[in-house]
């Protein structure tokens, strides 16, 4: 009896390995957008390369457009979208940057976001990198993650791929890796995510240093 008992149990945990195996990319990578979906707001630490340049600080959003980021690397540069308006400070050159933003120009969505992932999912074709089961984030690290790898299904997107590394446990992203058509690679990384804080959105208006020089409309001009 006790050799029966241990081989069904080991045929349920069998199946059970089946059953998590043939869930595709792409269900998965719904799977996360839904997580996403259920979130208001996040702040997280960030570290950003991109070529040769590496920048660092604190990324703050709320769903479905409002971001954030603080940065400790550059000291003191920020950037903020509140929906309406792109704010840059440029601290090294005393400028801050303002844009208007219209329904004919308004910026992609973050990536770490239901709304970004929505376009993700719209515009690129997940697959699994390897093994759809988590693996180390990098080269002998002991951290695990499931690793997507997302083809673009038109030339017209920015980035030719995109690599998501995902938290098995909280499905939310940790990585996000975007080779450019002029093949630079642009890394995303995101550590010490806390979700639904209740982030008010005050912290999305920012108010310019007096003696910074104000540039607006330097993205697209104002046609209206």
């Amino acid at each position: 009896m006790t050799v029966f008992v241990s081989i069904v149990l080991f045929i349920i945990s069998a199946l059970s390995v089946s059953a998590q195996e043939i869930i595709t990319a792409e269900r998965y990578l719904a799977t996360v957008a839904e997580r996403y979906g259920s979130i208001r707001d996040y702040e997280a630490s960030i570290a950003i390369v991109s070529g040769g340049t590496t920048m660092s600080g604190m990324v703050s959003h709320i769903t479905p457009s409002f971001l954030r980021l603080d940065f400790t690397r550059p000291s003191e540069q920020v950037i903020v979208f509140n929906g309406e308006q792109l704010t840059i400070y440029l601290p090294e050159y005393r400028a801050v940057l303002n844009q208007a933003v219209t329904a004919t120009n308004r910026p992609a969505a973050s990536m770490a976001s239901a709304q970004g992932l929505t376009l993700l999912r719209r515009n690129y074709v997940p697959s699994y990198i390897n093994v759809p089961s988590p693996q180390p984030l990098d080269t002998g690290s002991s951290e695990l993650v499931v690793k997507l790898r997302l083809t673009r299904r038109s030339a017209a997107e920015n980035f030719r791929e995109i690599t998501l590394c995902i938290n098995p446990d909280s499905q939310l992203i940790r990585r996000i890796e975007g080779r450019t058509n002029n093949d630079t690679l642009i890394r995303f990384d995101f550590s010490q995510v806390k979700i639904n804080q209740g982030i008010p959105v005050q912290r999305f208006i920012y108010d310019s240093p007096a003696s910074a020089n104000m540039y607006n409309n330097f993205l697209f001009r104002d046609t209206n």
